[in-house]
């Protein structure tokens, strides 16, 4: 049983251990920034696309860049 249980514990060593280099790792979190951004930019179009169709409502930021006038207070 002692060979059993130490080729065990080898195999399990084998697959909780596996070290990445530096290198790897940046080359995934850039891989993975860049899906980030690319998801995000796209949203952000279609946003604008749905704002410019009159699908969507605007949010306060969105009107203040679109129709500055509706926030003229120069009136009052």
């Amino acid at each position: 049983m002692g060979a059993e249980e130490e080729q065990r514990k080898q195999e399990n060593e084998q697959r909780t251990n596996n070290p990445i280099t530096v290198s790897q790792f940046l080359a995934w979190k850039r891989q993975k920034d860049a899906e980030t951004s690319a998801k995000k930019a796209e949203a952000a179009r279609k946003r604008a696309e749905d704002i410019a169709a009159g699908t969507v409502q605007m949010n306060g930021r969105e009107l203040f860049l679109h129709e500055p006038w509706v926030f003229d207070n120069s009136q009052y």
